[in-house]
């Protein structure tokens, strides 16, 4: 079996997994919790999580991961850095990356990442490809920051971006040539978009902070869980986001 990236994972079904992506934490702990001794400090689903802290996605304490001794480490190339997975493979650890940058990979990211461990199926598995299988018909157009000092936007062949689109709604910026574009926000606001969707993370965007910047656009403030986690909140997300888009548009 082979992970997103196509590096070989030839392992027998862990036993003592460190995860370093909330959304395939959230995969894991429904199937097998008792296999996850370490995850990141926003690893916050489900609620109930026992396993260690080893710091955030883009900067782990690499000596705390190895000294966790685990049978397999899971990572994501965007989330996670290259250099922290090359120094946990230096290390002797395996590590299985994902990169899903649609919905639909990421129903078959979650199948195949199972299957090489020797989990069982995901349940939200078919469940989400089957909800998110057929796009809604385009109804509106969207800037979507995810920074801001500077402001950033969702850019191109984003999984995020894959998300809005299957609910109907087209990203401003899917045309750039970067994922993360750095843009003023001058600019976007001289797009005059349909709508501003504003999660909650990366950057902690609230009612009070993020909406002042688009005077006389509506803002759609939303779950990153919803909006970013490629894992079982897919299957929530759907009804979830679809809604909070039209309540905002209509707003």
């Amino acid at each position: 079996m082979r992970d997103d990236l196509g590096h070989p994972y030839d392992g027998e079904r862990p036993r003592r997994i460190v995860s370093l992506v909330p959304s395939t934490t959230e995969t894991v702990a429904l199937i097998a919790p008792e296999l996850l001794v370490g995850v990141t400090d926003y690893c916050s689903h489900p609620a109930d999580l026992s396993a260690e802290r080893v710091g955030g996605s883009k900067y782990p304490r690499v000596a705390d991961v190895v000294a966790l001794a685990p049978d397999l480490v899971l990572a994501n190339a965007e989330e996670n850095r290259r250099e922290d997975v090359e120094a946990l493979r230096a290390a002797g650890v395996d590590v299985w990356v994902s990169f899903p940058r649609t919905v639909i990979e990421a129903c078959a990211s979650a199948a195949s990442m199972t299957a090489a461990l020797r989990l069982p199926r995901p349940e939200w598995v078919d469940e989400a490809a089957a909800l998110w299988a057929e796009p809604v018909p385009r109804w509106a157009n969207a800037v979507v920051p995810i920074w801001r000092r500077p402001w950033m936007v969702l850019g191109s062949a984003t999984f995020s971006g894959d998300v809005l689109r299957r609910l109907g709604v087209d990203n401003v910026y899917a045309g750039s040539t970067e994922p993360y574009p750095k843009v003023p926000i001058t600019e976007l606001n001289d797009a005059r978009p349909d709508l501003v969707v504003l999660p909650d993370e990366p950057y902690e965007f609230t009612s009070e902070d993020g909406p002042e910047a688009f005077p006389g656009i509506p803002c759609a403030l939303v779950s990153g869980r919803h909006l970013t986690w490629h894992g079982p909140s897919l299957v929530e997300a759907h009804g979830v986001l679809r809604r909070q888009l039209a309540e905002a548009k209509r707003a």
